[in-house]
């Protein structure tokens, strides 16, 4: 089988079941396992580079008024890797190229590859489409191995917390402006032993104030802005530290462990969990307080 990644998420899903060697095209994006940066990249962004948070909103929402795509299909690469499988998503125009592309472009190249969708929105939502892509690429075994491991894993975090006083916790999914979580994000705070003071699990993230931020009294606030890994996130929690006077800021790999609906958001709900209970879950060197 010949594999198109049209989404990081589902590479690392991909390689995680072992159809690493069937992956014959990615996104740009795509980082993780490093080996997927072996593979060429069939889908690029349309931003460019070096925007601030602010600008890069500003673009974004340009873009979406006017109906232009974030990401650039390169056409010629899936005529010339004559996939078997493109795997894709329907979860966000902002995160990867829209479906509706993938499928036009198919239509025009005349390919007759199978697309494979994904569209979690919850923790649940993503250990199910780790069981859809096992089954699409014959690898459904593997597939269930790592969900079991993947269950197991929140499992021992939930007895770790259990019965510990459970902090408020404000998570910010962008800094300029403030976004609230939304989709899988809450409920990582939930099972870290924490409660979200903003945001609802399984439905978008929402633009908020920062009197709404401050206002939802948070006993410590996370900085995981979606694309920013550690070091990015704690650049940017560093500028939003004075909106929040003795409340604990910390910042995060949002882009590893946050952002992408993959087997790497149970890593999340470990950092999450160290930040929130130290004394029983061990720190993990992907947080940073600032």
């Amino acid at each position: 089988m010949r594999i198109v990644s049209l989404i990081p998420s589902a590479t690392e899903i991909l390689f995680a079941v072992g159809a690493g060697d069937d992956v014959v095209g990615v996104t740009f994006e795509c980082d993780h396992p490093a080996e997927a940066r072996e593979r060429r990249v069939v889908s690029t962004s349309a931003m460019p580079e070096g925007l601030t948070p602010k600008e890069i909103d500003d673009f974004v929402a340009a873009a979406m008024t006017a109906g232009e795509d974030l990401y650039r299909l390169d056409a010629g690469a899936l005529t010339d890797l004559d996939a078997d499988l493109v795997v894709t998503q329907d979860l966000c125009a902002v995160c990867a190229i829209d479906v509706d592309t993938v499928d036009e472009a198919l239509r025009h190249l005349g390919c007759r590859a199978e697309v494979a969708t994904v569209d979690p929105h919850t923790l649940d939502d993503v250990l199910a489409s780790v069981t859809e892509i096992g089954r699409s690429t014959g690898r459904t075994e593997q597939a269930a191995t790592l969900v079991a491991s993947l269950e197991a894993r929140l499992a021992t975090v939930a007895e770790q917390v259990d019965g510990r006083p459970r902090p408020r916790v404000l998570v910010l999914e962008w800094t300029d402006p403030p976004f609230a979580p939304g989709h899988w994000i809450p409920e990582m705070v939930t099972r870290a032993g924490g409660e979200p003071t903003l945001g609802v699990a399984g439905t978008k993230s929402t633009r908020i104030t920062w009197e709404q931020a401050v206002d939802s009294a948070p006993d410590l606030v996370v900085c995981a802005p979606c694309g920013y890994d550690l070091d990015g996130a704690a650049t940017l929690a560093e500028d939003v530290r004075h909106r929040f006077p003795g409340v604990p800021v910390w910042a995060v790999d949002a882009d590893g462990h946050f952002a992408r609906p993959g087997p790497r958001l149970v890593d999340g709900v470990e950092v999450l969990a160290g930040i929130l209970h130290p004394e029983a879950v061990e720190p993990s060197p992907y947080a940073r307080r600032v």
